[in-house]
């Protein structure tokens, strides 16, 4: 895993143009997250967005406190002009050269702030791939973003073979395929989910 910043600011505008093109008849949809619908993943990135934004600023208190599985995530009826807001926020937030410094923490665990940019891309660029692949768009990660969730999710290679990683057991993805599909794949998914 890379201790370099970087700009979350392209990943979260990939995010923020898939969640633009989300029909209202799409909410109830299933994820590749288990038990998840649509919405649920919307209200989810919501909070990561909000929680990872006051991480970047040492900002700590309830939102770096709360465990993302405290309760299901939703969404308001404001969703769609709130989310590309903290997404933005979240992005301008990491470019402060001292969110990558020090220690911060995010839902609830204390970690080195370089640490915590590379859960942040992390969980944009896999939750990313997740809404597209539940609503039928076409995925492109910003590569840096997807260089750093795949090396967050190597980093931990022992607790993701004994099916305790990030996102539950590693998906077998031949070492040939694209790096997307083989960053979906130690995240615990299948790439070639459909809904």
């Amino acid at each position: 895993m890379s201790d370099t910043a970087f700009d979350l600011g392209p990943q979260a505008r990939a995010v923020a143009r898939l969640a633009e093109k989300v029909r209202d008849d799409q909410l109830t949809a299933r994820t590749p997250c288990p038990d998840l619908a649509v919405r649920n993943l919307l209200g989810h990135l919501l909070g990561l967005s909000v929680a990872f934004r006051d991480a970047a600023r040492k900002d700590l208190g309830t939102t770096t406190d709360t465990r993302p599985d405290t309760a299901l995530p939703d969404i308001g009826p404001g969703w769609r002009e709130e989310l590309p807001k903290v997404l933005d926020d979240l992005a301008d937030a990491w470019r402060d050269p001292a969110a990558w410094t020090g220690v911060t923490r995010a839902g609830g665990i204390d970690l080195p702030g370089a640490v915590a940019g590379a859960v942040a891309a992390d969980e944009l660029v896999i939750h990313g791939w997740d809404l597209a692949r539940a609503t039928g768009q076409e995925y492109a990660p910003d590569p840096v973003a997807l260089k750093a969730s795949y090396g967050f999710l190597q980093a931990a290679p022992d607790d993701v073979r004994r099916g305790d990683g990030p996102f539950g057991p590693a998906v077998p993805v031949p070492g040939d395929a694209p790096l997307l599909d083989r960053t979906v794949g130690l995240s615990g998914r299948d790439p070639g989910w459909k809904p």
